[in-house]
């Protein structure tokens, strides 16, 4: 089916749907308690369906980041792009979520020089276009009518919202199970890091927490070449560093030369402005980078070798200052530059607030940044809040407990206390909200690379490896994911079922096409039984066609209740079909490492953050890159299959005309789902309880707040 006739079909249908749903949401008070007076965002900083952040922010880069949160609360987006833009939008969801920021400045008339240059304003999808768009994606996703109606009202928030002036003072205080692991944003690849950094770090372009728009930050605009391939972006006048510096244009220079294309060390947002091209010549993919100059103090020019569709969402990654970075890129010493061992006071960004304090273990607290160049209508300085501290706890129960006490301000709700939080919501002065599925991705890999350590042992046991890189084996494991079980029994019955790479709440960018594996144990138990994996002996544990006992160890992260308890599901549906699994929960940090760094794991369930672009996971479906889990950074692919992925992403990076760029990224999920890499598990209902001393914030699917223009409303 074409896109344009699913989109159709679900269009007849929803039309109808939606009357009824909206009819039946007046005449019930069942949601009442629920009613949208206030805020939520989304993860990225977040994004990932681990741990909700209060603002939730979806970071624009694109680099997806393993995070360590609760589903529930998902946080938003991307780890490093999106860190820069996270911080202000951080009462939105995860690991991803966001700043906003006022209408974007007309552009400056154009000098003779740029003559060939077109004014470029992000273009507005129309209001029921979105509606249209993003209740098709939810009826695809599973069935799950009701979150039509959710998304409805999120939309509406949206549109009705306005900023009024507030008042200064005052602190916003979260929990988070996440800990920094490095002030080095480029460096960073988990949600602690990226989020943490994200107060701090900005972008030329942030992405609007009300709607996904892309809207200028540190650029106040931008022109483009009709062919997209040159851009000039002409810089705030008024911006400073932490420590007083101006911005200039050679910082954006510097970032991009010096930083991102860096050889010495792999930056974060690299694979973000990594140009692939199939050579005509050659017939191989080779890759080129564009050329960044200041041409002035406040004038910056981008060059690109090929067009770049998500350009402008990608330039959400943070800018550095050149005078301080400038001299660790020099001596080779970047990569021990801004350690987790560092005073937190010495990292200099442009954003709205600074870490005045960090006690491992115990908390972060980040201070206003008086010197902030935003302001609002009435010429206030922004950010109102004086300071936000984020509270390290170790696991989801204590962050509950510390909301339920008045401790803490945001709650990124988990099924489970859903129920019991609706009736004391105004007892304990609180509003909850539901904002359907997220972006992020939680799912069971395995490992799948072929290489060796520093001592020439084989990251994976051979006779594992051979199991784990058998497709129809994954398939098999596919059909023990007991979901109904997951969503029931975990989630409260908040959840969805996940059958693709790209989230339903990327609109059109989500095939609800691709091939599902329902839970079978009988089709599961008939795959490898083809194989000849047999339980031979009679003990319960097949062997595979060569005697070898198919046993190894299944990982998760603790401090994820949800994430263990859906990995304990995944155990028993494996050990049903005569699998011999060693369930294992263990540190966050330890696990990222496992997968970033030794390699030496063999099943693990695990989560990434996602964006609303499918480019965002750019650096998890090209096989030469450190987030290809199941086999990273492969000089070539090592497979067809991977081969096709490739291309289809970078395809999709270039394509301009949107229609081709969303067949592009259908192709790919159809092609992930036959091979089944990484098998999905579910989304948890985005759920979050905000204390009802805040102004300025509503719930969205992108997000519940700009940081910088909230607001306590009880000083």
């Amino acid at each position: 089916m074409t896109i344009e006739k699913h989109r159709k079909k679900w269009q007849r249908f929803l039309a109808v749907v939606a009357l009824v749903l909206l009819f039946a949401s007046a005449c019930s008070n069942d949601d009442a308690p629920l009613a949208a007076s206030t805020p939520d965002a989304t993860v990225v900083p977040d994004i990932s369906p681990d741990e909700p952040g209060p603002g939730e922010a979806t970071a624009e880069s694109g680099r997806p980041a393993p995070t360590g949160e609760a589903d529930e609360a998902e946080p938003g987006a991307s780890a490093q792009e999106e860190a820069g833009q996270q911080a202000q939008s951080r009462g939105s969801e995860q690991d991803t979520d966001e700043m906003q920021e006022s209408d974007p400045e007309e552009a400056e008339p154009q000098d003779a020089g740029q003559a060939n240059l077109e004014a470029v304003e992000p273009e507005a999808e129309s209001a029921i276009e979105q509606l249209r768009r993003r209740m098709a994606a939810a009826a695809a996703f599973g069935g799950l009518v009701p979150s039509m109606a959710i998304v409805e009202e999120l939309r509406r928030n949206a549109e009705m919202f306005s900023y009024e002036i507030g008042q200064h003072g005052g602190t916003l205080t979260v929990a988070t199970i996440s800990e920094p692991l490095t002030f080095n944003l480029e460096l960073a690849r988990d949600a602690g890091s990226s989020g943490v950094l994200g107060y701090l770090f900005e972008g030329l372009t942030q992405t609007s927490w009300l709607n996904d728009e892309i809207e200028p930050l540190l650029a106040r605009s931008w022109e483009s070449s009709d062919d997209g391939l040159r851009w000039v972006f002409h810089l705030r006048d008024d911006v400073q560093w932490h420590d007083g510096t101006p911005l200039t244009a050679h910082d954006v220079e510097f970032t991009f030369n010096r930083v991102i294309y860096n050889d010495d060390f792999q930056a974060s947002s690299r694979a973000s402005f990594e140009f692939r091209y199939l050579n005509d010549e050659t017939g191989q993919w080779e890759q080129s980078q564009m050329t960044v100059s200041a041409l002035d103090d406040l004038t910056v020019e981008f060059v690109l070798p090929q067009p770049f569709a998500p350009f402008l969402r990608s330039l959400g990654t943070a800018i550095y200052p050149k005078h301080i970075l400038e001299e660790p890129i020099e001596a080779g010493t970047f990569a021990e530059f801004w350690g987790i061992d560092t005073d937190p006071t010495e990292i200099m960004g442009t954003g709205p607030f600074t870490i005045g304090e960090y006690t491992p273990g115990e908390r972060i607290v980040f201070e206003r940044n008086p010197d902030y160049w935003l302001v609002d209508d009435a010429g206030g300085q922004l950010p109102y809040m004086d300071q936000v501290v984020e509270l390290i706890v170790e696991d989801l129960e204590a962050e509950l407990a510390l909301f339920r006490d008045g401790t803490t301000d945001f709650y990124g709700v988990l099924g489970e206390d859903f129920a019991t939080l609706v009736p004391v919501a105004d007892a304990e002065n609180f509003t909850l909200h539901r904002r359907g599925p997220g972006f992020g991705t939680n799912f069971l890999a395995f490992n799948q690379n072929p290489g060796v350590n520093d001592a020439g042992e084989p990251y994976v046991n051979p006779v594992q490896l051979r199991w784990f890189q058998n497709a129809a084996f994954r398939q098999a494991v596919a059909h023990t994911m007991d979901k109904a079980a997951m969503i029931d029994r975990i989630q409260h019955g908040l959840g969805y079922p996940q059958w693709s790479s790209v989230s339903p709440a990327a609109g059109d960018f989500h095939n609800p096409e691709v091939r599902r594996y329902d839970y079978d144990l009988v089709l599961a138990n008939e795959i490898l039984d083809e194989l000849g994996w047999l339980d031979t002996d009679g003990d319960g544990i097949r062997e595979d066609d060569l005697g070898n006992p198919i046993s190894f160890a299944l990982v998760t992260n603790e401090g994820n209740s949800v994430r263990a308890e859906i990995t304990g599901i995944i155990h028993e549906g494996m050990v049903a079909i005569g699998l011999d699994v060693d369930f294992q929960i263990v540190e966050f940090g330890a696990m990222v490492d496992q997968l970033t760094a030794t390699y030496d794991w063999e099943a693990m369930v695990v989560g990434l953050t996602g964006s609303p672009d499918p480019f965002g996971g750019m650096t998890v479906w090209h096989s030469g890159e450190d987030l290809h889990l199941w086999h990273p950074n492969q000089p070539e692919p090592a497979t067809e299959w991977e081969a096709k992925i490739d291309e289809l992403y970078i395809a999709g990076s270039r394509e301009l005309d949107y229609e081709q760029r969303v067949q592009h990224y259908w192709d790919a999920q159809a092609i992930v789902a036959e091979n089944v890499p990484l098998i999905y598990t579910t989304q948890s209902e985005r759920l979050g309880a905000v204390r009802n001393v805040f102004g300025n914030y509503t719930p969205t699917l992108y997000g519940y707040w700009d940081l910088r223009y909230l607001y306590r409303t009880d000083q």
